[in-house]
């Protein structure tokens, strides 16, 4: 991938990419809702027409969903426009993330069906009104390290470095509260798989009236079957800062029936029930703190990305439909092309994580990372995330409901988010801090 010119010029960022003309975005939040979107992305579409202009995403629920039902797919009468594979990558190869490359190198059933490009992300008046906020009080602290100012809405709507960027992910609007069901999957080399099903709750501090102190989020996971797994629990409570005050995690463990501190249920820890294939900061791609990396803000490029993956949320299919050997069912899975801010972070010296370099590819709708390149030791790439999202129109929220991380090295991968045999996601659920206490969790643990 080629970058050149990146540089400030007269006040605004501009990004000059091969083949690709500058990019100007101005520095101001009086451009937010007029040459931008209230969000910050580019309101018009690109001079080839394939990326269209913004005009408020989905609004209102397609014809046929029921509130608190399955999601209906707005695009189901979309035709693909092509199919890149393993074989016709070359033409398309300077709209790929790295990542997805290597995927279609390495596996010859791997493909993409690209649709044509829906920019179907919104968010309620309110959290667009805060995020106008945001870009004049915002701030970093702690070198980057936390944010305070900001509420509700994205802290950064117009960025001016990487780590900014990482924290409009973490801090993106999800709604308020959630409760959920999914399986996760983390298929042998043949295929062969045992579902893991989990509960979900959280309650999005940030996201409601603003951190409550230092804590944005209340977090809780149950794993409910297998049988050998069933009955782990994890309660965290999510800092603005992790370095001033870091995360505070708890589990229980049916075996003892005991809640324990956690302390390492952080950055390259196992993630849960992933067979070691993912790291506790790779769930919804990456969270947590961003303090072990250098985030260097690289440019914005227009690439193919998973985008609108409505069909692989369908109850119409089974999950042995779905997980397939060496990756998801690609038959099933739905790319377009769209721009994404692009996000290297590379580890701090005297720090330690397994993944020495990574790269985030960032949807400028809805700041959700799109597509990661995890890299090793010897500074090759190893494993690569797919975020499959929605918008999630009954709350107005686009994000990612499907996530799958691929390791190259071992040819095998762990997805987590399928929906397609659980109920719906419950965004009206009534939760309170106190459902998020240890004593809490001690309770769920024994029931």
């Amino acid at each position: 991938m080629k970058w050149s010119n990146t540089a400030l010029v007269g006040g605004a960022f501009a990004v000059c990419l091969g083949g690709m003309a500058s990019v100007a975005l101005a520095q101001s939040a009086a451009d937010l809702g007029k040459t931008l979107t209230p969000n910050g992305a580019e309101k018009a579409g690109n001079k080839d027409g394939t990326i269209p202009e913004w005009t408020g995403g989905i609004t209102t629920p397609p014809a046929g969903y029921k509130p608190g039902g399955v999601y209906v797919d707005p695009y189901a009468s979309d035709k693909p426009l092509f199919t890149i594979t393993g074989q016709n990558m070359a033409q398309y190869a300077d709209k790929l993330p790295e990542g997805l490359k290597a995927l279609l190198k390495q596996y010859p059933d791997y493909k993409m069906v690209v649709y044509p490009t829906h920019r179907s992300a919104s968010l309620p008046k309110s959290v667009y009104d805060e995020t106008l906020a945001n870009a004049t009080r915002a701030k970093l602290v702690d070198d980057g390290n936390g944010v305070d100012g900001a509420k509700v809405g994205v802290p950064f709507p117009i960025p001016k470095s990487g780590v900014e960027v990482v924290w409009n992910h973490i801090l993106r609007w999800k709604g308020k509260q959630l409760e959920r069901q999914y399986g996760a999957a983390n298929p042998q080399s043949d295929g062969a798989y045992t579902m893991i099903n989990i509960d979900e709750k959280s309650k999005f501090l940030y996201s409601d009236t603003g951190p409550d102190g230092q804590t944005s989020l209340y977090f809780q996971q149950e794993v409910t079957a297998p049988a050998r797994l069933a009955g782990e629990i994890l309660l965290v409570h999510e800092t603005m800062d992790q370095v001033k005050e870091p995360r505070n995690a708890w589990t229980y463990n049916p075996g003892q029936r005991r809640v324990r501190r956690a302390p390492n249920v952080a950055y390259d820890n196992p993630g849960t029930a992933s067979d070691g294939l993912r790291t506790s900061d790779q769930l919804d791609v990456f969270n947590g703190s961003p303090d072990r990396y250098e985030w260097k803000l690289v440019g914005k490029k227009e690439m193919y990305v998973p985008y609108n993956a409505y069909q692989l949320q369908s109850d119409k299919l089974t999950y042995d439909q779905l997980i397939k050997p060496k990756h998801i069912n690609q038959d099933y899975a739905r790319y377009e092309l769209h721009r994404v801010w692009v996000v290297e972070g590379k580890l701090k010296a005297g720090t330690s994580h397994i993944y020495p370099r990574r790269t985030f590819y960032v949807d400028e709708d809805s700041w959700g990372i799109l597509v990661a390149d995890q890299y090793d030791s010897r500074d090759q790439l190893w494993r690569v995330t797919e975020a499959h999202g929605i918008n999630f129109y009954d709350i107005q929220s686009y994000w990612a409901g499907l996530f799958a991380v691929y390791d190259l090295q071992s040819g095998r991968y762990t997805a987590s988010g399928f929906t397609n045999q659980e109920k719906p996601y419950n965004f009206n659920v009534s939760l309170t801090a106190a459902d998020f206490s240890p004593d809490s969790l001690r309770r769920s643990g024994v029931r």
